[in-house]
């Protein structure tokens, strides 16, 4: 069966101050009714007391009826109201209307946050416990930027290895007719959706590269060096996800970013590895350029002449001074060097 598409139907009520106004009228015109109803009976006028009695007390009966047609939408909010379980419109401006009384507005949010307020409820009455039921939230769908911190979690990035992972998404509401009626939950849904985007995401890249070209950002993309651009594939890849409950997501950022604990010490190692080794590439780089300058520098001011076995013991012992970790100790030999 295919399912159905409801289209937003944005109506603007009449005023709720004017009809509010109204039937606040209508209601001390009722209350004068039945009490000239009384004076009618008390003279003689039965039919005419009876009738005007029972025009008050319909006028009582029905006005608080009539009452529950007003309706205040806030600023950034919007109600989706239903009519015997059709939908009648969406109200998306501020301000205090009046619709159809029968009509009631629809939110999901209201709706389990009641349905897991009864069910504790229901819990602690088995257990011989008092549990006072509070909902925390209105029936209107709030239009406001939010944020959902999504859980850390586990996953394999693309070389196999394991690593935690969070991530904050900014969203919000842009179609409330349908984050209303296209999914059960629009919460839920964003929730669990974000949870598999973060996870389908994180398994293309590695954590990091141990190379120039990983640091750079000239290479390939890790979780670690292009953070930004893989949140921005999060947030791509998640809007097309819950683009058909109405929700527009407006930011996606890596919030956590670490190693698993089984694996963090060893990749630690390997991090510093990799860093002493870089370290002593340049000082190797420079030594021999250093070694290099000195002999050429020597030869040319005929400052002393070398053959190639002193130039050899000299490459060396200066090699022996700029790579090593520790201060040289001289030694000063007073013969010649021949």
């Amino acid at each position: 069966m295919q399912r159905e598409t409801i289209k937003e139907n944005a109506i603007t009520p009449k005023s709720g101050g004017k009809m509010l106004f109204l039937l606040i009228i209508c209601l001390f015109i009722s209350a004068a009714v039945f009490a000239f109803s009384v004076i009618c009976i008390e003279s003689g006028e039965v039919v005419l007391g009876g009738i005007l009695m029972a025009a008050g007390i319909i006028g009582w009966v029905l006005i608080p009826i009539l009452m529950a047609g007003l309706k205040i939408v806030k600023p950034n909010e919007a109600r989706v109201l239903t009519l015997f379980g059709k939908y009648y419109g969406t109200i998306k401006e501020p301000g205090f209307y009046y619709v159809n009384p029968f009509c009631t507005s629809f939110s999901p949010t209201y709706n389990a946050l009641k349905s897991e307020a009864a069910r504790k409820a229901a819990e602690a009455e088995q257990q011989g416990r008092v549990y006072i039921a509070t909902v925390n939230a209105g029936k209107a769908i709030s239009l406001k930027t939010q944020a959902f911190d999504n859980r850390r979690q586990k996953v394999n990035d693309v070389l196999g290895n394991p690593i935690i992972i969070g991530a904050v998404v900014i969203w919000r509401v842009a179609d409330p007719t349908k984050a209303v009626f296209a999914v059960e939950n629009y919460s839920e849904f964003l929730s669990i959706q974000a949870d598999s985007t973060v996870r389908n995401i994180a398994r293309l890249y590695p954590y990091d590269t141990f190379d120039d070209e990983g640091d750079d950002g000239a290479g390939e993309k890790t979780l670690r060096g292009s953070s930004i651009e893989i949140a921005d594939s999060m947030r791509s890849e998640l809007q097309k996800r819950v683009e058909d409950a109405g929700l527009i997501i407006e930011e996606v950022r890596i919030t956590h970013l670490a190693y698993a604990e089984e694996i963090a010490a060893a990749m630690l190692q390997r991090q510093q590895a990799a860093a002493i080794i870089a370290a002593r590439q340049k000082i190797v780089d420079g030594a021999v350029g250093m070694v290099k300058m000195a002999i050429d520098r020597l030869g040319e001011d005929d400052v002393v002449v070398l053959d190639e076995e002193r130039k050899a013991a000299m490459v060396s012992n200066l090699l022996v001074v700029l790579c090593g970790n520790k201060d040289a100790q001289p030694v000063v030999n007073s013969g010649s060097i021949y």
